[in-house]
């Protein structure tokens, strides 16, 4: 258990450091400089060339990547441009609001994809089936902004029964969680019924069955079970991305979360506030994978005796 626990967390550290340095290249390579959307049109370059020194951008690639590591080290990931104030403090005060956003939406897709997950794999192949795996499809196949573009259309313009945007009350939750949540139900829902349909037809539930075991038992004490693994990494896949990905949602409802603010430090090129937001949904996405991963083998003894990869 202890290799596995290790090797686990080993990985995770490295994939946090890979996409914070990747991250850090990549925002200093794309076009735009800060010093100028920090001075504004009328600055000199007299004046541009001070505030990048400093910034410390006029120093080589190398050496600001090595002294962005030796800051990271200390816990410093700078101060924010726009803010003027620690980037890591401007990140997690808004970061609340984005994990009750994602925590919301996964819930409601566990309460809803599940039991509609082995609904539609006892009923596999009839026409009930097929018109909600058809809507399943269509809710896997649309962009979130879009979801949320015809729900505030249709729920706050044309019925106004919620509000449009912000989080001023609960009913101001219910669109932005609903948006979010609709991808996720089609695409664990659809899991769900895969991996129950076919633990279902296995061989040893044929024989519980003749022993008399009842339906709702082989159900969900057997056939879910053995689907634990499969459907618990792909929620803990979903609620992972969905702290990267719930971006564009925020914005369309102007929700107070990181969305908003990661727009703003693109449009402004504020390096620090961009790299303390990639740090803290990494650091969060890969430790809700890595809780994941600890999982495994207290589901199934067989990961925790080394007999069957999980990776």
């Amino acid at each position: 258990m202890l290799p596995y626990v290790a090797k686990r967390l080993g990985q995770s550290l490295l994939t946090i450091f890979l996409t914070v340095s990747t991250v850090f290249v990549l925002i200093r390579m794309a076009p735009g400089d800060p010093a100028y959307a920090l001075a504004g049109p009328l600055a000199t370059t007299g004046d541009l060339e001070k505030i990048r020194t400093s910034m410390g951008l006029s120093e080589p690639l190398i050496t600001q990547y090595g002294i962005f590591l030796k800051e990271l080290g200390a816990g410093n990931i700078g101060k924010s441009y726009s803010f003027q104030a620690p980037a890591l403090e401007v990140v997690l005060s808004r970061l609340p609001n984005t994990i009750f956003l994602a925590v919301l939406a996964i819930l409601l897709a566990i309460v809803v994809a599940i039991p509609l997950g082995v609904w539609m794999a006892k009923r596999a192949d009839t026409k009930r089936e097929l018109g909600v795996n058809v809507l399943t499809i269509a809710g896997q196949s649309m962009p979130d902004f879009w979801i949320g573009i015809m729900l505030l259309t249709l729920f706050a313009v044309v019925f106004p029964i919620f509000p449009s945007s912000g989080f001023t009350s609960w009913s101001g939750v219910v669109l932005p969680v609903t948006t979010v949540a609709i991808l996720q139900i089609a695409l664990v829902s659809r899991m769900v019924r895969r991996e129950v349909g076919t633990n279902m037809a296995a061989p040893y539930l044929t024989v519980a069955r003749a022993r008399g075991t009842g339906e709702q038992k082989l159900t969900w004490a057997y056939a879910m079970r053995n689907s634990s693994i499969p459907i618990l990494t792909a929620l803990g896949t979903r609620f992972a991305g969905m702290l990267n990905g719930v971006v564009v949602v925020e914005v369309v409802f102007n929700w107070p979360g990181l969305g908003s603010l990661v727009v703003r430090a693109l449009e402004t090129r504020d390096y620090p506030l961009i790299q303390a937001t990639v740090l803290v949904t990494s650091v969060l996405a890969v430790g809700v994978q890595l809780l994941i991963d600890l999982c495994y083998p207290l589901l199934d003894p067989r990961v925790r005796l080394g007999k069957v990869s999980v990776a």
